[in-house]
């Protein structure tokens, strides 16, 4: 079984958030970047389980510059066989959708992983642009992944239970919590992903359907206003006045 594990640089999620460029752009000066918790904890781990259950290989894939080579050769580390980066510094969903489908449709992936999301703009719209340019099914938000020949038996949650689904292989699916668990990169690991394949290729033309305006921070949190629990009158009337529903 041939996997390929989409993955992508987030900020850390304790990074201080700024931007630059009138808000155009996001100020990268002094952040902590990670490889997308849903990308290596889930979708990466998951792949290596099945190929070492069932023999295969675990190939990553990642849209950036040469700074982003840092993560994957965490992603070697953790126990891919080798990677691929598209030589771009991505502008969209759309553009990374586009730049990893160029290169998928020259090869042969019996299945397609990613994570749900990415931590920083939680828009889950690669795996399903994916997914369409490249003319395959695609299952969102697996919980549960199984393979047994070239039949995926997956699972997710929906409200009120689980939904489970069979899809014959090739296909594209974004991986949710639960899916697998998290692993460390141990020091043998670490020494042979120095010395694992990282093929670096040059992206193709694209013209995203999209710009970027601007980026807004939320609203500073307002303080919290104590009452006294005997002062009911006061509850009240903030609660008529001041009180919004959001």
């Amino acid at each position: 079984m041939k996997v390929l594990v989409c993955i992508s640089k987030t900020p850390d999620t304790t990074a201080k958030i700024a931007f630059q460029n009138d808000g155009k752009a996001f100020q990268a000066d002094g952040v902590q970047f990670i490889m997308n918790p849903y990308d290596e904890w889930f979708a990466l781990v998951r792949g290596l389980e099945l190929t070492e259950a069932q023999g295969g290989t675990v190939t990553v894939i990642n849209v950036g510059t040469a700074d982003n080579d840092t993560i994957i050769r965490k992603a070697l580390a953790i126990g891919a066989q080798d990677a691929v980066r598209i030589n771009k510094e991505p502008e969209s969903a759309w553009d990374v959708a586009h730049q990893l489908a160029a290169y998928i449709k020259s090869q042969s992936y019996d299945l397609i992983l990613l994570g749900k999301e990415t931590i920083d703009y939680n828009d889950s719209e690669v795996g399903a642009a994916l997914a369409e340019l490249l003319d395959l099914p695609f299952i969102s938000y697996a919980n549960k992944l199984d393979v047994s020949g070239t039949t995926a038996t997956i699972s997710r949650e929906i409200e009120g239970g689980t939904e489970v689904m069979e899809a014959s292989l090739p296909l594209v699916i974004s991986c949710a919590q639960g899916l697998a668990q998290q692993r460390i990169p141990n020091m043998k690991g670490i020494m042979t992903s120095k010395t694992k394949p990282l093929a670096v290729i040059e992206p193709v033309a694209t013209s995203s359907p999209s710009v970027i305006i601007r980026h807004e921070l939320p609203p500073a949190r307002k303080s919290v206003h104590l009452i006294a629990p005997e002062d009911t009158d006061e509850l009240v009337r903030l609660l008529h006045e001041e009180a919004k529903v959001i």
